[in-house]
């Protein structure tokens, strides 16, 4: 049962919510024998303890986190029109009370006795403000917390607590239940992908500022981050949480409901993944119809859509790289033509697969829809090509119907990420060398399962990084395309195997891709003074740079590429 404000005001250091008076008032956490082995999602309410609560505003430092995390958060509800917010995980009441300040109703819960009466105690020195508290399991939040909502926020690292993907599910399942139609989640977590893949490291900023004050990992594994907090009286604390990783944390929301999820790092739209000391996730509830699907872009399908709609990058596509199939060539020899060798690829991916004028593929990332074309001329049968940038596109339609092929070919603008065509809609999808430019690959793979019909084939290529490859090694290739990583062979079969895609088969051509881009360099240098008039100067330079980045990449072993092909 929900516990009133009284209630929780009479209980600050007894310990009377739910027989917690033993837990309140112990000043000592308990993890029993081995500390790495405590791994509940119930635990955290043994690790809140009286005397950690109490020196909780020292790591946090009010001020500090005020001044760092400006009107962030503010701004995001006041932009969808937000009144009343549920705060999920008051702790000591930070955002609660800014809640209060900046005219929201706010109704504050938390599944730790000791953190609200906390905040009830800040709401009153901080402005006199009387919180609306409840003590709440997330599990069960509809059963403790009555009424819908604008906005649910889910801050300070909280949903870490959770261990049982089971329970995370729940939880979120709660407060999608929760908001309003038009509603928004936002919710965070650290960079555990940064910490689990090469090692902690903290700026200090913008969540934990308190002076003399530490938080840092003790152990980590890919299901335990136990953090040591340590304060200036030389007391010390422990938290044993669930290291989420960021689009695993955004899958989840996917698949309880949120369509529209943008990803913040440390409150900037642009990061590189390995930077931010937090990840902010706002999610929207709000239904979005396949067109509106296709006007929303993540932060990298935008800068990818942003560069493919140039006017240096149009003329050069179109100009140097064969204005048709715009992807990595098979070559028979090192001097062979562009378009040449950029078709075979497209007859050696086709004959992988069964093609009837009854089939029906959708091609993401088309490009000109050199392929599409290749396709609906050969087999007769129909194409839907998704692609993000409006220019090509046009360019593909333009083509289609010079070619009498605008019956069978389709071209919509759109993203991958969120394919704007309903469940079970196509017997192949098809793509090249476009997978890349997405920063939520996982996302790409799952919405490529959903449209695929049962027995479908999914076939494509990437540039990859190499099974092994340090991202080091990449350092260039990965700024000149704007991303932080790069899929990679292992990538792909296990997430194709965990997507439930059979007979995941790669056929390695790694060995082509220097070829590929060391050709297309050769053409663009022999005719730069000719196309000195199209493409400017410096996107030459900057391409002639790139472009010898992938060769050398290539010839030393940090690249892959091939043709993927896996059925459903």
């Amino acid at each position: 049962m929900a516990k009133s404000v009284d209630d929780l005001a009479r209980s600050e250091g007894t310990g009377s919510i739910d027989g917690t008076a033993d837990l309140v008032a112990r000043e000592e956490q308990v993890f029993g024998d081995n500390p790495l082995e405590v791994r509940e999602s119930d635990h955290y309410t043994h690790e809140y303890v009286g005397g950690f609560v109490d020196k909780w505003d020292e790591l946090i430092d009010w001020k500090k986190r005020y001044e760092s995390e400006g009107t962030f958060f503010i701004d995001q509800l006041k932009a969808r029109g937000v009144r009343s917010v549920l705060d999920v995980a008051t702790g000591t009441g930070f955002h609660s009370v800014r809640l209060l300040e900046e005219g929201f109703e706010a109704v504050s819960a938390d599944g730790s006795p000791q953190m609200l009466a906390k905040a009830f105690s800040n709401g009153l020195t901080y402005g006199g403000h009387i919180l609306r508290v409840v003590h709440a399991d997330w599990r069960w939040l509809n059963r403790d917390v009555h009424g819908e909502y604008d906005a649910i926020i889910c801050l300070g690292n909280s949903f870490t607590h959770l261990f049982s993907e089971r329970d995370r599910r729940k939880a979120l399942a709660e407060f999608y239940a929760m908001l309003k139609h038009d509603g928004v989640l936002i919710i965070d977590q650290r960079n555990y992908d940064s910490i689990l893949d090469t090692g902690f490291s903290s700026k200090h900023t913008y969540y934990y500022a308190g002076d003399d004050v530490s938080a840092e990992p003790d152990y980590i594994d890919d299901g335990l981050a136990r953090f040591k907090y340590t304060f200036p009286d030389k007391s010390e604390f422990y938290l044993n949480m669930y290291p989420l990783r960021k689009n695993y944390m955004r899958r989840l929301m996917r698949e309880v409901g949120f369509q529209r999820i943008d990803t913040y790092g440390d409150f900037q739209e642009t990061y590189k993944e390995s930077e931010p000391d937090f990840f902010i996730h706002v999610a929207e509830k709000n239904y979005r119809t396949e067109e509106q699907l296709s006007a929303g872009y993540s932060s990298a399908v935008s800068t990818a859509r942003d560069y493919y709609n140039s006017e240096d990058a149009d003329n050069f596509y179109f100009h140097v790289w064969g204005g048709n199939d715009i992807h990595v060539g098979l070559y028979q020899s090192p001097d062979e033509d562009i378009d040449s060798a950029s078709r075979r690829t497209v007859e050696r991916m086709a004959a992988k697969v069964r093609i009837t004028p009854e089939t029906r593929i959708l091609d993401i990332g088309a490009g000109y829809g050199g392929a599409a074309r290749h396709l609906a001329r050969t087999y007769g049968c129909k194409v839907a090509c998704l692609n993000l940038s409006e220019v090509e596109n046009a360019r593909n339609v333009e083509f289609n119907r010079a070619e009498g092929l605008e019956e069978l070919i389709e071209v919509k603008d759109g993203s991958f990420e969120d394919i704007p065509y309903e469940d079970n809609a196509f017997d192949i999808v098809w793509s090249q060398d476009a997978i890349l430019h997405s920063g939520d690959r996982e996302r790409v793979l799952e919405e490529v399962t959903r449209v695929l019909k049962g027995g479908g084939s999914f076939v494509f290529t990437d540039p990859m990084a190499a099974d092994g490859a340090r991202t080091s090694d990449l350092g260039p290739i990965l700024d000149r395309l704007h991303l932080d990583t790069m899929g990679s062979p292992g990538f792909y079969r296990r997430e194709l195997a965990r997507l439930g895609l059979q007979s995941v088969d790669f056929e390695d051509l790694s060995e082509y891709l220097p070829v590929h881009y060391g050709r297309v360099l050769e053409v663009l240098e022999s005719r730069e003074q000719e196309l000195s008039d199209r493409i400017g100067e410096d996107y030459r330079n900057r391409m002639k740079t790139g472009l010898r980045n992938w060769v050398e990449a290539g010839n030393a072993g940090n690249l892959a590429w091939g043709i993927f092909h896996a059925q459903s």
